[in-house]
């Protein structure tokens, strides 16, 4: 699934949802990213029109990337079924216990992902130890 092409790469999310809509066997992925979109309905109409596919998303102008934020989820979930990086899940526990929505917890989450992810395109490194302090200092 992954790409450095965007069209590539939104590409799979349509496809997804195609065979959700046709009512076809997925494969793991594409039912995860079913499941996100299911989660989204703000963004159905998206995938539903294929001439969206190629939409630019300008943050400064109030847009919200629906792919940049899909998959974002989708991240997040990886993190948490491999526990990676390591203690993450118990963490996302703690927050749960206290925002108490699954979603919304998630979307704490994604916040500081994407806060990290921006600051790694300004040239500051990825630091597991520092998104998990940051995390945590979301719980206490």
């Amino acid at each position: 699934m992954w790409s450095h092409d965007r069209l590539t790469y939104r590409h799979y999310f349509y496809a997804a949802w195609q065979k959700a809509q046709a009512r076809e066997i997925l494969t793991p992925l594409e039912s995860e990213i079913v499941e996100m979109i299911v989660e989204h309905p703000e963004y159905h109409f998206i995938f539903e029109d294929e001439s969206l596919k190629e939409r630019d998303y300008f943050p400064e102008l109030g847009d919200a990337n629906p792919f940049l934020h899909l998959s974002l989820h989708l991240g997040l979930c990886e993190q948490l079924a491999t526990n990676r990086p390591q203690g993450i899940r118990d963490i996302y526990t703690a927050l749960l216990e206290r925002v108490r929505d699954p979603h919304e917890t998630q979307h704490v989450i994604m916040e500081r992902i994407a806060e990290m992810m921006h600051q790694a395109r300004q040239g500051r490194a990825l630091d597991d130890a520092r998104y998990l302090l940051e995390l945590k200092s979301l719980i206490y």
